[in-house]
């Protein structure tokens, strides 16, 4: 590969994954879909010699991409744009931006991003359900949850399942409902038309809700919709999420779970779970388990996600219980 040529953002990829070595795009790879890490896959294995000048140009290519989108998180693609023409000249700016917005995209919605969750409340718990859902897919869990758990108890449920049956919307639809919203507040906005709702989405923004609030939202979509609140209920805690636990309510769950699934769940753990969980067994354990482990050889990933599915909801179960607590957005610890 030439450093001559163009290269295309697959192979830009493919490079900064390579530069940044296989630890930290394994970490990566989690954040993508099957099909994307197949692509990359690909293109990392036929890419035969990489240039310094390469890895170079695709690590500042990457770095200003990063800083023009923390620049417009912050005040917008104006204020990105000023800041950037400052530092970098006028054509490496507008470049940039163009790059960005063409490839990472500027979110619709992005000035309610700005707004305080009470006012945003103020302005929007009178719209329809459906409204009110399109606008919290595409805000932040945090600020999504704090408006969610302040709207009238009618429409919290709905909202959420809205929020959970959403897949895409057309470019008309946001266009409107963002000129409405836009107006109200009087605030400039930069569009684009991305996916948005789905379940991760109403998961992300439900873990982040107090638990009253949750409770309430899931008990009435059970009524209205069994088969989505299960599968709501079944990504409400995640097996990784083990580590944001304490050492007592680890070692309170591990009594509950058999040696032969620790070793098939532990299988495709990260190195931080498996710390957490034998930091919290007795040395004896511990050996037994990654004896199992070694013995037992390649297993299925669909029976490493049942194990690790069955220890999340021992975990859940234990936790309704009142046995122990899981971290939660909303929630005042008391010690």
């Amino acid at each position: 590969m030439s450093g001559k040529q163009k290269l295309s953002g697959k192979e830009k990829a493919a490079v900064l994954l390579i530069t940044l070595g296989s630890q930290k795009s394994a970490e990566i790879f989690k954040h993508l879909n099957e099909e994307e890490i197949e692509e990359l896959t690909l293109e990392i294995a036929n890419m035969r010699m990489v240039s310094p000048e390469e890895k170079q140009m695709v690590l500042e290519n990457f770095y200003e991409l990063c800083l023009a989108q923390e620049y417009i998180s912050e005040g917008g693609v104006g204020y990105a744009k000023d800041i950037l023409e400052k530092a970098l000249g006028s054509d490496k700016a507008v470049d940039i931006i163009s790059r960005l917005t063409a490839s990472l995209q500027v979110r619709p919605f992005e000035f309610a991003r700005k707004v305080d969750p009470n006012q945003l409340l103020n302005y929007m718990q009178n719209e329809h359900p459906q409204t009110i859902a399109l606008v919290l897919a595409y805000l932040g869990s945090s600020q999504s949850a704090q408006v969610l758990a302040k709207l009238p108890t009618d429409k919290q449920a709905e909202v959420a399942k809205r929020i959970a049956t959403m897949d895409r919307t057309s470019p008309e639809v946001i266009k409107e409902v963002e000129r409405v919203i836009e107006a109200k507040f009087s605030s400039m906005v930069s569009q684009d038309y991305t996916t948005a709702g789905g379940i991760d989405s109403i998961v992300a923004i439900l873990n982040a809700v107090d638990r009253g609030t949750e409770k309430y939202i899931m008990e009435e979509l059970e009524l209205q919709d069994i088969e989505l609140s299960e599968e709501i209920r079944k990504r409400m805690f995640v097996f990784e999420d083990i580590i944001t636990l304490d050492n007592r309510s680890i070692q309170r769950f591990i009594r509950e779970i058999d040696n032969n699934q620790w070793a098939i769940a532990l299988k495709g753990a990260s190195d931080e779970v498996k710390e957490s969980i034998f930091g919290n067994m007795s040395k004896r354990l511990v050996e037994m388990i990654k004896e199992d482990m070694e013995f037992m050889g390649p297993v299925r990933l669909k029976d490493i996600e049942e194990a690790q599915q069955n220890i999340v909801n021992i975990i859940r179960k234990l936790e309704e219980e009142g046995e122990i607590v899981t971290p939660r957005g909303g929630d005042e610890v008391v010690v």
